[in-house]
């Protein structure tokens, strides 16, 4: 049984039509979350897909769509300079909070952090991570690159 909401929805092409780089499926519901109201408007009815590529601008494309960057009014990890990104869009995890705590502590148990809000149910992903799934790929990339930044500097 539909509902008064729902549409048919046509396959995205695989591949970005700015960088030709393959995209990752993302739910309708990202992107109802994440839009800004006037590109949510022009929300058509297909599949879409998030492009990771880093020099892109398009940030999700469909069947003759692509929302581009300045369309998600939040930073999106995969588009914007590494340094103070957010890593982690449910609980506010950072580049620089992560890079920090491994200054002062030696590591980062940001990962571990996050596991543990996940496992209680209490990630919100397909609603504010941009790119629709769970961060902590990211995560875990942020903080292996706070780790080597961090060595770096104590070598001198």
């Amino acid at each position: 049984m539909g509902t008064c909401c729902s549409v048919e929805h046509e396959l995205a092409p695989a591949t970005c039509p700015e960088c030709g780089q393959p995209g990752r499926k993302v739910e309708t519901i990202t992107l109802k979350a994440l839009l800004r109201p006037e590109a949510l408007a022009r929300l058509g009815g297909s599949e879409h897909r998030f492009c990771p590529t880093s020099h892109c601008a398009i940030v999700y494309f469909g069947r003759e769509q692509a929302f581009r960057r300045e369309d998600v009014p939040v930073g999106v990890f995969q588009k914007e300079q590494p340094g103070d990104r957010t890593v982690c869009y449910c609980f506010a995890e950072t580049e620089r909070g992560i890079r920090r705590e491994v200054e002062e502590k030696g590591r980062s148990t940001a990962a571990e952090r996050i596991t543990r809000l996940v496992a209680a149910g209490r990630c919100a992903c397909e609603l504010r991570n941009p790119q629709g799934s769970c961060c902590l790929g990211n995560v875990m990339l942020a903080i292996r690159d706070a780790m080597a930044a961090v060595e770096m500097l104590s070598r001198g």
